[in-house]
């Protein structure tokens, strides 16, 4: 996987950087070394009120809890049908959600009509899939319009934001604009929902995308920041700044209202996949898919 995901990389003009130091900062530290023997190569987080992170572990085709002490426990772990997401060559469980009940929800590519689509689980129970979703894409991003009750995903091959009922159903194409196409790896990828907009990341452009809410319908996109190469996924900070992850160049950035971008966090890293922000701290997932070397969680003040 590590050399498929390495020439797919180096195809799509992403320049790969030493590995940061395995030592963090003082600001930060490695809360969680994960078992990168088992596949726990983690995608994406949604927290608790009580600081439970919930993540999904790609490889492994697995949602996991991991304790604020940091213990790890697998909650469901997806089957295996011997098909594989296009482009990447595997089955993953990529974005995931937890909404104000506890319930989870989460994203499965697996290149199986039968299988890829999106999930619930709740809290002692299996997952099953709510919505089905084309087997011939990569869905990836996963956010939620509690407003709404309305659920938006990217999928970073066919270059969509598609939409799901809270209670499931079918899958519709929100937008299908070319900003959020792939030009040679993967297009759309990170995706929030914020006050009245769709932000997303477009790995390939290497850009911060938003895009309005008009009465449900997409508005024109506006494109906040570029440069970005190998972005996958953003959070916000309540002075409404935008933090992202650069995987391949091992960075954790901070976006102003302006495009700006600086650089919050490197030491630790090792292809920084997901990030979340609760008060001050900073959550980041790094899955080593490139530098296959600890894959972790660091927890870091903003």
């Amino acid at each position: 996987m590590r050399n498929r995901l390495l020439a797919l990389a180096i195809a799509a003009g992403i320049g790969l950087v030493a590995a940061a130091p395995a030592d963090a900062t003082p600001s930060s530290r490695i809360a969680v070394h994960f078992d990168l023997a088992k596949g726990q190569q983690p995608e994406n987080i949604a927290l608790a009120p009580d600081g439970t992170a919930y993540v999904t572990f790609a490889s492994a085709r697995q949602i996991a809890a991991i304790s604020p002490s940091g213990a790890v426990k697998i909650l469901a772990t997806l089957p295996d049908g011997g098909t594989a997401a296009p482009v990447l060559g595997f089955a993953l469980t990529t974005g995931i959600v937890r909404v104000a009940d506890g319930t989870l929800y989460f994203l499965y590519a697996s290149g199986d009509a039968a299988t890829t689509g999106l999930y619930r689980l709740n809290p002692g129970r299996n997952p099953h899939r709510i919505a089905a979703l084309p087997a011939n894409g990569l869905p990836n991003g996963l956010a939620y319009d509690e407003p709404a009750e309305t659920f938006y995903l990217t999928d970073s091959v066919l270059g969509t934001i598609s939409t799901v009922p809270l209670k499931g159903g079918i899958a519709r194409t929100w937008s299908s604009a070319k900003e959020l196409a792939a030009t040679g790896f993967l297009g759309a990828n990170g995706i929030k929902v914020r006050h009245g907009a769709v932000w997303a990341t477009n790995l390939d452009q290497g850009t911060l995308l938003r895009i309005p809410i008009k009465h449900g319908r997409p508005g024109p996109v506006q494109v906040k920041a570029t440069g970005l190469a190998g972005i996958d996924d953003i959070a916000f900070t309540r002075d409404e700044q935008v933090i992202a992850t650069l995987n391949a160049p091992n960075k954790v950035v901070r976006i102003d209202a302006h495009g700006h971008t600086s650089t919050l966090l490197t030491a630790g890293l090792q292809n920084p996949t997901s990030v979340a922000v609760r008060g001050r701290t900073l959550y980041v997932l790094s899955a080593a898919y490139l530098t296959a070397t600890d894959p972790n969680l660091i927890l870091a003040s903003l």
